[in-house]
């Protein structure tokens, strides 16, 4: 039996452009207001952006049978999105506004399975060092109780925005 899922998105370009002249925070609080949309790719995976403050911001995901692998649960490269996007982000609201970031490499390590039964997770990135060039990140997936389903770390290069 087939099934399907819709979901629309705003044109990434208005994204890009509200990003102009603001600092890495006030980005992410512009979406948090809703005076920017969130990215492409939130509505794709079904997660939005719930809280930022510097160092710190949080992802919130809804995995559904529509991201299941052959096996039978969330593909782990969902989990590994929400993380990256968490951690991606907790860097960048360190940035001023003639700074950008790119994810370097990321590790992630799935503790759990996911399924449509899991419910609302929480994907919480921290910044663990900012330098000059680079910054870490570390990042934590968790169940609506607390619990533990992933942990990921992450290097990202910073350079100035074109």
């Amino acid at each position: 039996m087939s099934r399907e899922r819709q979901f629309q998105w705003a044109d990434p370009q208005t994204l890009i452009r509200g990003a102009e002249g603001k600092t890495g925070l006030a980005f992410l609080q512009a979406i948090l207001k809703g005076e920017l949309p969130g990215a492409p790719i939130s509505a794709a995976l079904n997660f939005k952006l719930v809280h930022a403050e510097e160092g710190t911001v949080r992802f919130e995901g809804w995995p559904d049978e529509c991201h299941y692998n052959p096996m039978g649960s969330v593909h782990g490269g969902w989990s590994a999105t929400l993380l990256d996007s968490a951690m991606g982000s907790a860097v960048m609201s360190t940035l001023d506004a003639a700074t950008a970031y790119t994810t370097m490499d990321f590790t992630v390590h799935l503790v759990r399975g996911l399924t449509k039964d899991t419910g609302a997770v929480v994907a919480e990135g921290r910044v663990l060092h900012r330098g000059a060039r680079a910054a870490t990140a570390e990042g934590r997936l968790t169940d609506s109780k607390g619990k533990l389903l992933a942990h990921a770390s992450t290097t990202c290069l910073l350079m100035p925005r074109k």
